[in-house]
Formats: structure tokens, C-alpha cells, sequence
């Protein structure tokens, strides 16, 4: 059995763990898709298997993962408790939900670039957004490359 993740960062926004991506682990695939709508006939298994570390992990030593602590994200669908897979290597970009390290502190957040401004947006009108001003220590964390929840 590999050992646990590392729990590299913890906080009141955002726990970070380092990602065991050397491991293997093939599960069953449906490769027809799942309706979701209307029920559809039963296909006969198709066997395929699927790694998710493949699958979901693109860049292994840049990879982590964190899992995500408040609700300022609910609204594009990432909740208290989703665990978020993290790619340091993916350039930030306008619109893409990103790890931000701004003053100090985690914060999980949309990015936006408004012309020469930078803004920290949350999806939760519960929360502003936030301008990041040149006094403002930010460096943006790693990008939002996956949300896994429970159901």
C-alpha cells in the first residue's frame, strides 16, 4: 500500500497534499457514457479501464491536490469538501478558477483580467471580488485542472 499523501498547507480556505502519481490503478470504464436524461438500453460491458492518475494527472511533479474549505466557489459548482487537482505548470489565464496565494493566505479563485487589471473573482455574491493592487503580494498557487466530489 503507498504511503498517504503529504499534507503539505493547511488553512481556513484550503488544505494542499502532495499527489502519489507513480501508483496504478486500472478500474472498468463505461466508454458508451451514462445518460442522464432519459434511460437508455443497457449496452454489454466494453472492456476498457481507465487510470485516473493518467487520466486526471497531466504534469506529475507539478501536480497536487487541495481540498476546498468555505463556498465562495459554489456557485461554478465547487463546494466545501471537493477535492480540487492542481497543475503548477498551467499558465493563468483570464477565466480559469486557480490556488492564489495573496497576502499571506490561500484563496481559491477565478481569474479575470480586465485591460491592465487583475481581479480574484469568487462565484458566491456572498463574497467581493478582490482588485489585486501592486501592494498586493500575490502569486498565483497552481491552476484548477479537476473538482472531485462525493455525492
Amino acid at each position: 500500500m503507498p504511503p498517504p499523501p503529504l499534507k503539505l498547507h493547511t488553512s481556513p480556505t484550503l488544505d494542499i497534499y502532495s499527489a502519489l502519481t507513480d501508483s496504478e490503478l486500472e478500474l472498468p470504464y463505461l466508454s458508451a457514457g451514462i445518460s442522464a436524461g432519459f434511460p437508455s438500453p443497457a449496452l454489454d460491458f466494453i472492456d476498457l479501464t481507465i487510470d485516473l492518475n493518467k487520466h486526471l494527472v497531466k504534469h506529475p511533479s507539478a501536480t497536487f491536490y487541495g481540498r476546498v474549505k468555505g463556498d465562495s466557489m459554489r456557485d461554478a459548482g465547487i463546494h466545501d469538501g471537493d477535492l480540487l487537482v492542481i497543475d503548477k505548470s498551467i499558465e493563468p489565464v483570464d477565466g480559469k478558477v486557480a490556488v492564489c496565494y495573496i497576502d499571506g493566505e490561500f484563496t481559491l479563485k477565478k481569474i479575470k483580467i480586465l485591460k491592465r487589471e487583475l481581479w480574484l473573482m469568487p462565484a458566491n455574491v456572498s463574497y467581493s471580488p478582490i482588485k489585486v493592487e501592486e501592494f498586493n503580494d500575490l502569486k498565483i498557487w497552481g491552476v484548477v485542472t479537476h473538482v472531485i466530489k462525493s455525492v
